[in-house]
């Protein structure tokens, strides 16, 4: 018993060697079994980390039942993505495009943020959502761009009650303005119903206020004067499960000159 305890400690101080010399050239992943190992011979469990565990099994779950079971599919994604989608959504963690839209992988470029807002373009601002754009429609030559709204949207919300001087935020308030020609409209149309009713309208009026933004960009324009590009709007309502779309209908425009 001895000879094995000291056989353990000597296993286990050539393991510590190994991390305190390899450290930089080693792997997380390896780096994670060589600690667990040290922690096994030396009797300790590591803290059970249910988070990390969620992030493990979602995985497993994926490479078992999606990843393997198509490979050559995932073959030829490796070689290149040839999405005919950009979506905007939000990151409200119930909207999900894959899996509302039931996309696959490849299938949808993607683009996330409060209240799914797409800006006017400026080379200056928000050159964050201006990338997305340029890349789908110039670098991937994607045929469709969808804003997708959705109901409850807290972001919208937020938009309706500026200016709120009870809470004050450092990024949203300024971020969700864009959508202030959408709430204007709203308030000059609706003003008779309830806040939870202007809401909701909101959330439609804005995807709308997006899709015109989108025309701001030279290459998106072109693209759409071209037609070989569609601009989309949705709606999901997880209150009752329904979707509804529209697309943008536009009269013959001349192409925008790209800027310098």
């Amino acid at each position: 018993m001895e000879m094995a305890k000291h056989s353990a400690e000597v296993v286990v101080e050539g393991l510590k060697k190994i991390l305190i010399r390899e450290r930089e050239g080693l792997d997380q992943e390896v780096q994670g079994k060589v600690e667990r190992l040290i922690a096994e011979l030396q009797g300790k469990r590591p803290p059970f980390d249910p988070d990390a565990r969620r992030i493990e099994d979602g995985f497993d779950f994926f490479k078992k039942n999606i990843y393997d079971q198509h490979p050559d599919y995932f073959r030829e994604l490796a070689e290149g993505q040839h999405p005919r989608f950009l979506v905007f959504s939000c990151s409200d963690s119930r909207v999900s495009p894959s899996v509302v839209l039931n996309f696959k992988p490849g299938e949808a470029f993607g683009g996330r943020n409060i209240a799914n807002m797409v800006p006017q373009f400026d080379q200056l601002r928000h050159t964050e959502i201006g990338s997305v754009i340029e890349y789908a429609v110039k670098a991937l030559e994607v045929q469709n761009i969808l804003v997708m709204g959705h109901s409850r949207c807290g972001g919208i919300e937020r938009l309706m009650k500026l200016p709120d001087k009870s809470t004050t935020y450092d990024f949203i308030d300024q971020w969700v303005q864009i959508g202030l020609p959408a709430k204007l409209k709203v308030l000059a149309e609706a003003n008779d119903l309830t806040f939870e009713e202007q809401c909701r309208l909101c959330e439609k009026e804005s995807v709308k206020n997006s899709m015109a933004n989108l025309l701001t960009y030279p290459f998106v324009r072109n693209a759409v004067v071209s037609g070989t590009l569609t601009l989309r709007g949705g709606y999901y309502d997880f209150v009752n499960g329904t979707f509804e779309q529209w697309k943008m209908c536009t009269e013959p425009m001349p192409p925008m000159p790209m800027p310098f």
